[in-house]
């Protein structure tokens, strides 16, 4: 069965001013441009479509049309790129500009979860058989505190202050990855009713939505990939 992966890159950030775009690191196209990199020789989806109402995106997508053979270019109505948009809204808007059976939602802002992590995510997702979807996180084990009641939220144990290895572990979504069939996304759904949640390490699982988040993934680049 067939399947995309779908990049959404809108115009516009309120808490990081051209989060997308801005450089980082060594690359001048900024976040979209390290992960087309990435998308560069990924065959393991039949389309790759990136979907944008920024020009300055355009132009960096444009860039990568030789680069990446199964890549598609989406110029999305500004309607669905404004800050009020829905995401249900451009969740349905996706199979209506691919026909694939299957989509693989992702980020730019995502920048370490990478090819081979997709690939993983996609060998687990056909695989799958009590599951009708996938996302990705990362497993939390720390002290949750409730402020109006004064308690820990998961401490399952008989002690007042457990070990922190004791605690109940929850699990962080990481909005790297989302994996669900066509029918799912008609209805405006990433998932289905029983997902399958794959963990993914810390690193792999690093989001950018701030400034100290964009200087840490700086970092982090710098210091444990090429």
């Amino acid at each position: 069965m067939s399947i995309g992966l779908f990049i959404p890159v809108r115009k516009g950030s309120e808490r990081l001013k051209n989060k997308n775009t801005r450089k980082f690191s060594n690359f001048e196209g900024g976040l979209l441009e390290y992960k087309l990199t990435q998308l560069v020789n990924f065959d393991s989806v039949d389309e790759i479509i990136i979907s944008t109402n920024d020009e300055r995106c355009l132009e960096i997508i444009t860039d990568f049309k030789d680069r990446i053979y199964n890549l598609k270019i989406d110029k999305r109505p500004d309607y669905l790129g404004a800050t009020n948009t829905e995401l249900s809204e451009l969740i349905k808007y996706v199979p209506t500009i691919s026909k694939c059976d299957n989509f693989l939602w992702s980020h730019v802002t995502s920048p370490f979860c990478h090819s081979q992590i997709y690939t993983s995510a996609l060998q687990t997702f056909h695989q799958l058989e009590d599951f009708d979807s996938l996302m990705t996180g990362y497993a939390f084990q720390d002290f949750l505190w409730n402020k109006e009641e004064n308690f820990i939220v998961n401490n399952k144990t008989k002690f007042e202050w457990p070990r922190t290895q004791d605690l109940e572990k929850n699990f962080v979504l990481n909005n790297a990855i989302f994996i669900a069939n066509r029918e799912n996304y008609l209805l405006g759904n990433r998932i289905g009713q029983n997902p399958y949640l794959m963990e993914m390490g810390k690193l792999e699982s690093w989001d950018i939505d701030t400034e100290i988040d964009f200087k840490i993934s700086e970092a982090l680049k710098n210091e444990f990939f090429e």
